[in-house]
């Protein structure tokens, strides 16, 4: 056996003894805590975050189970907002219309969102790749005029907020899911995460996946909306992440990959922010009418 491939064996081992420790303990630890503790413990064979989460991956898929079963817990940065009242277990409600421009943050704790008793009278669920446009739609209260439920993951989307979304899909099967990201390849990749799934996470990788739809930004939003000025040459790591993106199995949509394409052919990519050229309110007023439009893929 070679010797990177004896390490990759003991790898599994050390951190399946881990996790038997966990258990036995009735513990619960982020992948970044567990990482620290094998650092301390086999620095021989664990250097970075990076070996701790490949290794978790391996495990997941030689025991056929989840990560949260190995007593791991999602490090969640997801929040939410809107039409939706949360209630936890001998605990009081929560009315996320009323938790401000920051949202109500989800919990990293998946056994206690799976007991989340919901509510909600929204029509819509809206999925925002960035904070800073969750806290400007909270902030402007867009779930009055939309009848929506608000949730982000702040970029990447974590576990935790994949798991909430799913739930909320599960128990309100007939909202339809919209997506709002920035017209990148990195936006889209965000959306494909929600709608198909982490290829990352092996076994995992489809577990929480939603049927998101595109709202936007999209080609025909920049064409329309947004001034020359406000658009971006791609960085490297845009074009990285579409061929990525047009090399993936998973995005089948032929709508999807003319947008990636589109992408790389201009050499541009704009934010969400390029809409406020229109005024710091429009955001509102763009979701409602594409929404009213049924604008969506």
């Amino acid at each position: 056996m070679r010797e990177n491939s004896a390490k990759s064996f003991i790898r599994v081992w050390k951190v399946m003894e881990m996790c038997y420790q966990i258990l036995v303990q009735d513990k619960r630890v982020t992948q970044r805590e567990l990482y620290y503790k094998l650092l301390c413990d086999s620095p021989d064979y664990f250097t970075s975050q990076l070996q701790v989460n490949r290794t978790i991956q391996d495990l997941v898929a030689l025991l056929r189970c989840s990560r949260y079963s190995l007593g791991i817990m999602a490090s969640s940065r997801g929040a939410i907002a809107g039409r939706l009242l949360l209630q936890e277990p001998n605990k009081e409600v929560v009315d996320c219309s009323t938790c401000g421009s920051s949202g109500y943050a989800i919990s990293g704790d998946l056994e206690l969102l799976e007991k989340l008793a919901m509510e909600t009278d929204a029509r819509y669920i809206i999925v925002v790749e960035k904070h800073a446009i969750f806290q400007r739609l909270a902030e402007d209260r867009v779930f009055n005029q939309i009848p929506c439920i608000l949730i982000t993951a702040k970029g990447f989307p974590d576990i935790a907020t994949r798991f909430l979304l799913h739930r909320i899909c599960r128990t309100f099967p007939n909202l339809p899911v919209l997506g709002f990201v920035d017209w990148n390849p990195a936006g889209l990749a965000i959306l494909c995460t929600f709608k198909f799934g982490s290829i990352g996470m092996g076994l995992e990788a489809y577990r929480y996946a939603c049927n998101v739809k595109w709202l936007g930004l999209r080609k025909n939003d920049i064409d329309q909306l947004v001034p020359e000025e406000s658009l971006v040459p791609l960085k490297p790591r845009d074009l990285q992440i579409a061929k990525s993106l047009m090399s993936s199995e998973i995005l089948q949509q032929d709508s999807y990959k003319e947008e990636v394409a589109t992408m790389v052919q201009s050499g541009q990519r704009a934010e969400i922010e390029a809409l406020y050229y229109h005024g710091y309110d429009y955001l509102v007023k763009f979701l409602a009418t594409k929404i009213v439009q049924a604008n969506y893929l």
